[in-house]
């Protein structure tokens, strides 16, 4: 079964990863980002399809997995991936700031599942389906100056659970992913004692991410449902006293 994968943001990091896994698999890939110059690249590198979009804009957003139905007829697998942080002393972080956090983060993913659930519906079709939503550790820790974010994250927590009993008969499943620290940022030196944290003895990578999505979204494992799956090296149960 080749599947037809849509992905939402980013055209690097973790984005990146899974798209390039999926279409490593032979998979038909689409994804978008508003990253025009990372968005091509990645294209020409994969043979992914990429389209220009702001998820902020439902219009835009909306299009863009139209023109995959019209292309692949159904989309099988949607991985809501797309998030930006925009981190600032609560005092100072304007109400459009976090705005366009949830709306970037959280929104984004209501509209896409809302628009698959729509064309199954129109189409009736109930066959194989996959959802995952990028969550994060923030989810339930936070640093100060996090709120728009760690208030998305929150949210796709519970939208995921949400989600998978609304598309339950459609034989959707929606799973989350919680990725800890993922070395995604070019300018980021790693310290051997950032690896030592981690009881998995490394800081995360994007890859780690992207073969979760691929078990998430492998036909047999529809039993796992409604989950928010931590991926972090275990770095969220280690006890942390002050020194």
């Amino acid at each position: 079964m080749i599947k037809r994968v849509f992905i939402t943001g980013r055209a690097h990091g973790i984005g990146k990863s899974i798209v390039e896994t999926f279409a490593s698999r032979g998979e038909k890939v689409a994804f978008c980002d508003i990253d025009v110059a990372r968005g091509e690249a990645v294209a020409a590198q994969t043979g992914a399809v990429f389209y220009k979009v702001d998820v902020t804009d439902a219009a835009q957003l909306e299009a863009a997995m139209q023109q995959v139905f019209d292309a692949w007829c159904d989309i099988d697998v949607m991985v809501n991936n797309v998030g930006i942080g925009i981190f600032k002393s609560l005092t100072e972080v304007s109400v459009e700031e976090f705005d366009r956090v949830i709306s970037t983060n959280l929104r984004s993913a209501f509209i896409t599942a809302r628009m698959l659930a729509r064309h199954r519906l129109a189409n009736d079709n109930t066959a194989y389906g996959r959802i995952v939503n990028l969550c994060s550790t923030r989810y339930l820790q936070s640093e100060t100056g996090t709120e728009g974010y760690s208030a998305s994250k929150g949210g796709i927590y519970s939208l995921t659970h949400a989600q998978a009993v609304s598309l339950a008969p459609m034989h959707i499943t929606v799973n989350a992913i919680a990725p800890g620290w993922i070395h995604v940022r070019e300018d980021e030196v790693l310290r051997p004692e950032d690896h030592a944290f981690h009881p998995s003895r490394r800081v995360g990578t994007p890859e780690d991410i992207a073969r979760m999505c691929l078990f998430l979204c492998e036909p047999e494992n529809d039993f796992i449902n409604g989950q928010t799956l931590t991926v972090d090296g275990g770095a969220t149960v280690k006890m942390i006293y002050p020194e």
